[in-house]
């Protein structure tokens, strides 16, 4: 009779230890929004006619939305993933190169927007501490210039009190879009590959605003 009195009371510890561990577990997915100061950005390099170097030329967008939605397990919910970059608000160090490019190569006026869909986070722990650093790759659909495409993104991140924040880059051909590579009098080449970085700070949903650092 004793020893089944004990076999009992183990059997209780112990459901009672895996009730515990999984009360600490999200029930319900975990949004991360992503806050104001996050920004899009486009690296190329051009050679202008009247010059021997080459000029990187550095786009940028504030007007960058979207969340990332995780599941209880701490993986990607596709569906629910996604950020949008209005393309009609990139802009360089000058006036006339964004002109040409909103009109000729990314044509905006009939592709607005660029949007990354979220498919896989890889490296991500599956509770986000509160501090600390990881190395991250996220796989995600790039639509651009009426083309969807399967892209890779690398990323460090540094956790936070309310969320995470860093930078993502991928690279990725003209070719990849259907984007004509620009031809103007006063450039005389623009090479592939095109780099692409999302300074990004996501906060968890009703948490406080944080904003990416300056990069």
């Amino acid at each position: 009779m004793l020893p089944r009195v004990f076999a009992v009371a183990l059997a209780l510890v112990a459901t009672s230890g895996q009730l515990s561990a999984q009360a600490k577990r999200p029930e319900s997915p975990q949004r991360f929004l992503l806050s104001e100061g996050s920004e899009a950005r486009y690296m190329v390099t051009e050679k202008l006619a009247m010059n021997t170097f080459d000029n990187e030329v550095v786009g940028k967008s504030a007007a960058v939305t979207g969340m990332v939605v995780l599941d209880a397990s701490g993986r990607v919910v596709p569906a629910d993933s996604r950020i949008v970059i209005d393309l009609t608000t990139l802009r360089t160090d000058r006036a006339r190169r964004d002109s040409y490019v909103q009109k000729n190569t990314l044509e905006t006026a009939r592709f607005p927007k660029a949007e990354l869909r979220i498919t896989e986070i890889r490296g991500l722990p599956a509770q986000l501490p509160a501090t600390g650093t990881a190395s991250i790759t996220v796989l995600a659909d790039f639509a651009l210039h009426g083309v969807t495409r399967p892209t890779t993104w690398t990323a460090s991140v540094e956790f936070t009190t309310v969320g995470l924040k860093g930078t993502a880059k991928t690279t990725v051909q003209f070719a990849d879009f259907n984007i004509t590579v620009p031809r103007v009098p006063v450039v005389a080449r623009v090479d592939d590959p095109i780099t692409l970085e999302l300074a990004f700070a996501f906060v968890r949903d009703g948490g406080a605003v944080v904003t990416p650092e300056n990069r």
